[in-house]
């Protein structure tokens, strides 16, 4: 099988008020399967199901965000999360807590060889 990244895209979403990475990390993939468009999906006849989606969010509290809700977000394809320490916590010394800002890299995988005819 010859798995390969054919997308990647970035993003950023943020939870100015209430602190919720889970917002802020939904907010992120929104983010960028909003700059996408997979039209050659269909071209090759390739099924949505097939992709294979790897979620990145990077996030100050990592532990805090729902993977369940990221990958359920995502309307096609076999997806994993990944949560890794990043993003931006902005401290609200006036009412306390703080503006959490999501960083997102969503890939997408699909088998080559079986969906490209060669040459």
């Amino acid at each position: 099988m010859a798995v390969k990244r054919i997308i990647l895209e970035m993003g950023h979403g943020n939870d100015m008020h209430g602190g919720d990475y889970t917002k802020a990390a939904l907010r992120a993939v929104q983010d960028c399967i909003h700059h996408s468009s997979l039209p050659f999906l269909r071209t090759l006849g390739v099924p949505p199901a097939e992709m294979q989606i790897e979620v990145t969010i990077g996030v100050q509290q990592p532990d805090k965000v729902d993977r369940e809700a990221v990958a359920k977000s995502l309307p096609h394809g076999q997806v994993t999360v990944k949560v890794v320490k990043g993003g931006l916590d902005v401290p609200d010394e006036e009412r306390g807590g703080a503006s959490v800002i999501a960083t997102a890299g969503v890939a997408v995988r699909l088998d080559l060889e079986k969906h490209v005819v060669p040459g």
